[in-house]
């Protein structure tokens, strides 16, 4: 196995080795019973998932030095040694370094699968950037750090715990397990979910599937809420282009493309998509207004109440968070023209990226966008669909909800679960399109005042990896266990 960090009191060693998880349990023995995860024993179930943790985050899966292949295969080895037929494990991908891990564990069939899924691809980590090296799982002051710690290993880790856990002990499933983890999440549309789906799709056909996206929010040590993600807006790019003649610069014309592009670019920024809620976003308005405070909590609840409530509107539109509920939203993010300082530009481009709605295609915004350009001189395309279908309708499933705030309330009483609707995209957006009900539910809490994946020293707090462990642990039988097991 890879390195284990045991924390004692503070203080760190590093063990490696086949020996490192007994020497892990061992030195626990020796910890306080009281204090955080760290500083105590770890259950088997615990260790058996920092085991995987750390193996994971240990290995490079980003795209321009890593393999996911080579993660994929590490848990096909625990799976199979775990008992799991080989024929129900499998490996696969159109490319060498980019493997998907897909596993199923066979229940009674009473109900269709489960599929427990997670990506195992990272986005880039230059070791310069990082404080700490960025592939090795460092257990420090209560936190992990790593890249992938927070997005998306751990819940990569905590599923194929739970899965090799129940490989083991044989309990009886009422339905079966599929557990799939996910090359390309992080930037891919060839590979990963899309292919699966469009590939290999019996292997991943389920009832219902339990994904990224959720979670838990705290401030300033505070838990304010439980989200589960229960809808996505669609990723687009569109380029905004002006082709001139150009010419010398000393001597201007009327027509420069770059000012026309300037003059579209400014008529973009007052685009305005109207306020449109569906059923998670209301639900959302709703449940949120009740942990936020003041007149937001009052605008919430008047907008859920009535969304043509204009005023409620505009205030919260003025926070980028809620806005981004409230809308479909496009922004200029890229823009360059011209190819000498002494020459009148020939060429002038822009890219707007835009984030959907669900229910609404990529050539309905293009339209709008068309329409508030209102110049036939600037050409639209879109470039570089992530998505070409458009977001799934949003839908809250009132039998998962009811399970989540069960758990919820056993772990955390209190603390409001909320349907939410992501402004950014997970895998669970191919399984939505494909007609399989698809939920971002982790049971583990993040400051959101502290969002860390994707940048500088990633990190995920060790108390939250373990009650996330608990949480998905209970969640998994409540939906797959078979009474009695």
């Amino acid at each position: 196995m890879a390195g284990v960090d045991i924390r004692i009191k503070g203080m760190v060693t590093k063990r490696t080795g086949p020996r490192a998880a007994g020497a892990l349990a061992l030195l626990a023995l020796l910890a306080p019973a009281t204090g955080g995860a760290s500083e105590r024993q770890l259950s088997p179930r615990e260790a058996l998932a920092r085991e995987i943790y750390e193996e994971l985050v240990e290995i490079d899966t980003t795209h321009s030095t890593g393999s996911t292949t080579a993660a994929a295969e590490a848990v096909a080895a625990r799976l199979r040694a775990a008992g799991v037929p080989a024929a129900d494990v499998r490996v696969l991908g159109p490319s060498p370094t980019k493997g998907n891990l897909v596993a199923r564990l066979r229940g009674r069939g009473a109900e269709p699968p489960l599929l427990l899924l997670a990506h195992l691809d990272v986005v880039e980590a230059k070791r310069e950037d990082w404080s700490v090296d960025p592939f090795t799982l460092l257990e420090q002051e209560g936190f992990f750090y790593g890249r992938g710690s927070a997005d998306d290993k751990a819940m990569a880790a905590i599923f194929t715990a739970l899965v090799v856990e129940r490989a083991r002990a044989g309990g009886a499933l009422r339905r079966d397990l599929i557990l799939a983890l996910t090359a390309d999440e992080e930037g891919g549309t060839e590979n990963g979910a899309e292919w699966l789906l469009r590939t290999q799709r019996p292997l991943v056909e389920a009832g219902l599937a339990i994904n990224e996206g959720g979670g838990g929010h705290l401030r300033g040590g505070r838990r304010l809420l439980h989200a589960v993600q229960a809808a996505e807006k669609t990723y687009a790019d569109f380029e905004l282009v002006v082709r001139d003649k150009g010419g010398h610069s000393s001597r201007p014309t009327p027509e420069n493309a770059l000012y026309r592009l300037a003059a579209a670019l400014g008529r973009v920024e007052g685009l305005v998509f109207p306020v449109e809620l569906n059923p998670v976003t209301r639900a959302y308005l709703e449940r949120a207004s009740r942990v936020e405070s003041g007149a937001t909590a009052a605008d919430m609840a008047a907008l859920a109440r009535d969304p043509s409530d204009a005023a409620a509107a505009a205030r919260l539109s003025e926070q980028p968070s809620y806005n981004a509920v409230l809308r479909t939203t496009c922004t200029a993010t890229r823009a360059e023209a011209g190819h000498a300082n002494n020459a009148l530009p020939q060429l002038a481009r822009a890219i707007v990226n835009c984030r959907i709605l669900p229910g609404h295609p990529a050539d309905e915004v293009k339209a709008r966008l068309a329409e508030a350009v209102a110049d036939p001189r600037v050409e639209i395309a879109q470039i570089e669909v992530e998505f070409s279908a458009p977001a799934a309708p949003a839908a809250v499933d009132p039998a998962l909800l009811a399970v989540v705030e069960g758990l919820t309330e056993q772990m955390w009483p209190g603390v409001p679960v909320v349907p939410t609707m992501s402004a950014g995209a997970t895998d669970s957006r191919y399984f939505r399109a494909a007609g399989i009900p698809a939920y971002g539910v982790s049971g583990i809490f993040h400051d959101i005042d502290d969002v860390r994946a994707h940048g500088r020293d990633e990190r995920l707090g060790v108390k939250e990896f373990y009650e996330g462990l608990e949480f998905l642990g209970r969640l998994v039988d409540a939906l797959a266990a078979a009474p009695g097991s």
